[in-house]
């Protein structure tokens, strides 16, 4: 895959590792060993997953001549802190807007990133009610900066787009540089699956550098149909905008939606109890929303046999731990 054709910020300080977890791999017990990558020692304000994809968003944005970045995403969005701790790197003012999925729990005096979006000084944030159609208010946000004089630039959530997805397209090709210096065979991928764009782009760059690996997502919204048509939706735009020759089948995008409980962001036991024991056994912290999540599928998905005994499964880790701080009486 070239990439050399778009624009790009290097953001990135090497691969991030891929390490064996024995202790968790013993905990969870039925012969499958459990392996993680690390993406939430990206670098970043706290780190996270969103810095592969903003390497070439804002790079983007730079390249059209903009001085301000708009985005959006939940109260305590990982990809808000992100997107603006880059935009303070780059210079650029940063407005945000939130959108209040759960009714009533937006708190201004918050911790977590609602307290990171204060001390990285952001320029606006604006709260809407869950179901708001957030393109147009961003759109809407845009104009009124345009006749301010300022020139904006709008990041969708999660910069899930075919420009963002493209970081995660190079990360399979890194994941697959580093399985391959440590001689080591994955049997099985195990993501996140939220806005769609890390997804879309492993399974992509997967597809890029013929890596036939099969990768899971773990839904933290959305049903299992509506979340694999999006997620197949954007490969099939990145692979075309990458000019990936090797087919896509629907087949590929396989999500699970059993463990998003009653809703995006909204604890569950399974999360709480994967949050833990991660942390118990190899001092790793997870978010209550999206690794958390993820977590409690692969733990339930060992427990239930979906692997076969003696796998090697590799958990992609994209970070998020300042919202466990907003989220403290969850684990008291």
């Amino acid at each position: 895959m070239n990439f050399t054709k778009f624009p790009r910020r290097q953001y990135l300080q090497g691969e991030t590792p891929i390490e064996f977890l024995p202790s968790l791999t013993r905990a969870i017990g039925n012969d499958v060993n459990i392996y993680i990558k690390r993406d939430d020692l990206l670098p970043g304000s706290a780190g996270g997953n969103k810095t592969r994809k903003l390497e070439f968003c804002i790079a983007d944005a730079l390249e059209k001549g903009a001085d301000t970045i708009i985005t959006c995403g939940a109260i305590q969005s990982n990809h808000c802190r992100l997107t603006l701790s880059w935009s303070v790197k780059e210079n650029l003012d940063c407005h945000l807007i939130l959108e209040e999925r759960v009714a009533g729990t937006y708190n201004k005096e918050a911790s977590g990133n609602n307290f990171l979006y204060q001390l990285l000084g952001v320029k606006s944030i604006e709260i809407v009610e869950g179901g708001t159609d957030l393109m147009a208010v961003m759109e809407e946000k845009a104009e009124v900066l345009k006749k301010e004089g300022k020139a904006p630039y709008i990041i969708p959530v999660g910069a899930s787009n075919a420009i963002g997805a493209l970081g995660y397209a190079a990360c399979a090709e890194e994941t697959m540089n580093q399985l391959n210096n440590m001689h080591l065979d994955i049997d099985h991928i195990i993501i996140p699956s939220g806005s769609a764009g890390t997804h879309a782009g492993m399974i992509t760059g997967m597809v890029g550098i013929n890596m036939n690996i099969p990768i899971t997502g773990i839904n933290v919204s959305q049903s299992k149909e509506e979340k694999e048509e999006k997620v197949y939706k954007l490969a099939l735009e990145t692979a075309e905008k990458l000019n990936i020759t090797g087919s896509i089948a629907r087949s590929d995008v396989v999500c699970f939606d059993e463990y998003v409980g009653e809703g995006y962001s909204i604890p569950t036991d399974s999360m709480v109890e994967a949050v833990k024991l991660f942390a118990r056994t190899e001092g790793i912290l997870l978010d209550p929303v999206y690794s958390g999540k993820t977590a409690a599928g692969l733990i339930d998905l060992v427990r239930r046999n979906h692997f076969t005994k003696g796998a090697n499964v590799l958990f992609l880790h994209t970070g998020g731990s300042p919202a466990l701080y907003a989220y403290m009486d969850t684990f008291r």
